[in-house]
């Protein structure tokens, strides 16, 4: 355990946690929404510091971001816990619940990171599977050790958090995947126990600042409307028309067994996506994702289900337009 970052002790003993916008009022040896942070004897502790549920050497394209080192292997690594609690969350058991966990070192993790890029080209850490911003303790040891090395820093995040800590890790951070989860505030507190406005203000924040990426989970008769989906992408475009934006199709899960989102919707979404937005992704429905020149339709970087073929660096061969990816050094 740690003691934790951002919090006050209240006048009738309990303790306000300022991490993330639930700013939940926490009672002495209880925990807060994200069943992670909890007050022990008029102190907040990170229960989760240190304590990884999951690692692995992923493709980069399973974060999922494809502009950013197109191909490359990343080391993958989780924790348990969450600040939201999506419905139809895909990994619930170590984001809602307490799974097994070993106990792991800033250091120790660093020196397998540098060991995975000598044996496999690991381009560095990515902090997936559960929410990563719930791990804030931990994560601000560990990224600038990450960064010290010459390797790459990736958030998979929900970016439900203030905007002090969320400013902080971006300092650390070369890359995010964001969910945006729908774009209706009782979307948002209905399905996902959460508020939209902090996560577009965080996704604002990372805009232009680090290389960002963006999913959207498309789920039957609440976020798959046209009207939403139309406002969502003009906001991204207004952003950058250039930001990835990957539609990945629901299946049911953990609380939610409505039918899976059929492809007519899936391609729906995708039309209005592109009419707004240089690059967008259909995901879950086993398709092949070739990236392909916005301007041309020349591919530039060709996917089978994870065996990449970069095609393009730099500029597209084709017409000559800019190729917004990040490649090497």
């Amino acid at each position: 355990m740690k003691t934790a970052s951002y919090y006050r002790v209240l006048p009738d003993q309990k303790i306000q946690c300022e991490l993330c916008p639930h700013n939940c009022q926490i009672p002495v040896g209880k925990a807060g929404f994200c069943n992670i942070r909890t007050h022990q004897d008029g102190t907040l502790v990170a229960a989760n510091y240190g304590q990884v549920s999951a690692i692995a050497l992923d493709p980069i394209e399973k974060k999922p971001l494809y502009h950013f080192y197109p191909g490359r292997p990343i080391l993958s690594v989780g924790t348990v816990g969450c600040n939201l609690a999506c419905e139809f969350c895909q990994n619930w058991h170590i984001s809602r619940e307490q799974g097994e966990t070993r106990t792991v070192t800033p250091e120790e993790l660093m020196a397998l990171a540098m060991q995975t890029q000598r044996e496999h080209g690991n381009i560095g850490l990515a902090y997936t599977y559960s929410e990563p911003v719930v791990w804030y303790e931990f994560l601000v040891e560990t990224m600038p050790l990450v960064r010290e090395a010459g390797l790459k820093n990736v958030l998979v995040t929900n970016a439900f958090l203030h905007p002090e800590p969320w400013n902080e890790l971006l300092k650390w951070a070369d890359a995010a995947n964001i969910d945006l989860k729908g774009f209706k505030t009782e979307y948002y507190r209905r399905w996902c126990h959460g508020q939209l406005q902090p996560v577009l203000e965080n996704i604002r924040a990372a805009a232009g600042k680090i290389h960002l990426e963006l999913t959207t989970l498309l789920i039957p008769g609440e976020n798959d409307d046209p009207e939403q989906l139309e406002d969502m992408v003009r906001w991204i475009a207004a952003l950058d028309p250039d930001i990835p934006l990957h539609l990945s199709r629901y299946y049911p899960n953990y609380k939610m067994d409505r039918p899976a989102t059929t492809g007519q919707v899936m391609e729906q979404a995708y039309q209005i996506a592109k009419s707004h937005l240089n690059f967008v992704y259909l995901g879950n429905l086993g398709a092949n994702n070739n990236t392909v020149c916005h301007q041309c339709g020349k591919v530039l970087v060709e996917r089978h289900g994870y065996t990449i073929r970069v095609l393009a660096e730099g500029r597209c061969p084709g017409c000559g337009e800019q190729i917004p990816f990040v490649m090497e050094d």
